[in-house]
């Protein structure tokens, strides 16, 4: 490698260490239960354990992706474990109730996601209802319907293609093909928010809406666009659940926007909007993953599990509120700090001299 080329890479690695510092503190904490759980279980190192991390996590990841587009436009989505439970009956109970063909209930199932999304959207910018009231509307009725679809029970046997997905596995069944297909999505969502007009679109949004919309930026349709991903998003993790599942059930995903909500949340994504990012919630949701990993290998009554989740979640929104405070005092300071410096500057004698003398 000549002299040119190891500068580059040094820039390159110099970048990323920037642009991702706010991530040091959740890495050296996923490196630090990794090496607790490392000696506590002798399991906890081994291939096979590694790959279900990263297989439990893929399903919270697609559907934290989604979240994370909300979060950063000041929104947040408390409907998608709903939405997984809805799309995960009706994809499979439009096949084996209704005599649909597979890949017109899995479209049926997608577009009901973007529906949802997209009416929340709506609801939020056109009706000005905040996020919150209305996805949580959303929770009980996705959940609702889940219910009164299957009548409360589980719908089985799956179409096939639910089998063939699930069972589906590469490098001679080493990998699920559910982990490839997250990495996938986290790549493409990766790109759309850094490399692309949306992307800073998105950023501008949930940085200052106000602003962003004086600057010609079509908040709305930003806003809408961000609740019909993670509308689809739910769907897309409500039809990977049923292929891991081989059952269509109206429970599964409940509770799931709390573990979604706190891996965007630990990741560095601010509830407030406008600061976070893909790796971050990657991250998130590989802590989360994790730990509930360790409740498993070290025989952890399961219920401990939700409150690890509920305390996380505290502590990051409490760091979250702590840094925006943080920030928003060191604006003031800056600001009295430029006003002082202007005053001082006009009230200087020889100012007011050189002005006298060029009139």
């Amino acid at each position: 490698m000549n002299s040119k080329s190891k500068t580059g890479f040094i820039q390159i690695l110099r970048s990323f260490g920037r642009k991702f510092s706010d991530l040091q503190g959740l890495l050296i904490a996923i490196l630090v239960l990794g090496t607790v759980l490392s000696i506590l279980s002798d399991n906890f190192l081994t291939g096979n354990n590694i790959v279900n991390i990263l297989y439990q996590a893929t399903i919270v990841a697609v559907v934290a992706l989604g979240q994370t587009f909300v979060i950063l436009v000041g929104g947040i989505d408390l409907s998608v474990g709903s939405l997984i439970a809805l799309s995960s009956v009706l994809s499979v109970g439009l096949t084996v109730n209704n005599g649909l063909p597979p890949w017109l209930g899995i479209t049926i199932t997608l577009i009901l996601g973007i529906i949802f999304g997209l009416a929340h959207g709506l609801a939020v910018t056109k009706l000005r209802m905040p996020s919150l009231i209305v996805t949580l509307a959303s929770l009980s009725l996705a959940s609702g319907l889940a219910y009164v679809y299957s009548e409360g029970q589980n719908i089985i046997p799956v179409p096939e293609v639910f089998e063939t997905i699930g069972n589906a596995q590469f490098f001679g069944g080493q990998i699920p093909v559910f982990i490839p297909f997250a990495l996938v999505l986290i790549i493409i969502s990766y790109i759309t928010l850094t490399k692309t007009r949306f992307g800073r679109q998105i950023y501008a949004v949930g940085g200052n809406q106000m602003a962003s919309r004086l600057a010609g930026i079509p908040s709305n349709r930003v806003i809408v666009i961000a609740f019909v991903i993670s509308g689809l998003s739910a769907a897309v993790g409500g039809l990977m659940m049923t292929a891991r599942l081989q059952s269509g059930s109206p429970i599964i995903g409940s509770g799931m926007e709390l573990t979604v909500i706190a891996a965007v949340v630990i990741g560095g994504t601010s509830l407030f909007g406008g600061q976070g990012n893909v790796i971050g919630t990657v991250l998130g949701v590989l802590l989360l993953t994790m730990a509930s990993n360790a409740i498993v290998l070290l025989s952890i009554p399961p219920n401990y599990d939700k409150v690890f989740t509920g305390l996380v979640i505290a502590i990051a929104a409490a760091l979250d509120i702590y840094r925006q405070g943080k920030n928003t005092t060191n604006m003031s300071r800056l600001k009295r700090s430029s006003s002082g410096k202007e005053v001082a500057k006009n009230s200087n004698p020889k100012t007011e001299q050189n002005n006298s003398n060029v009139s």
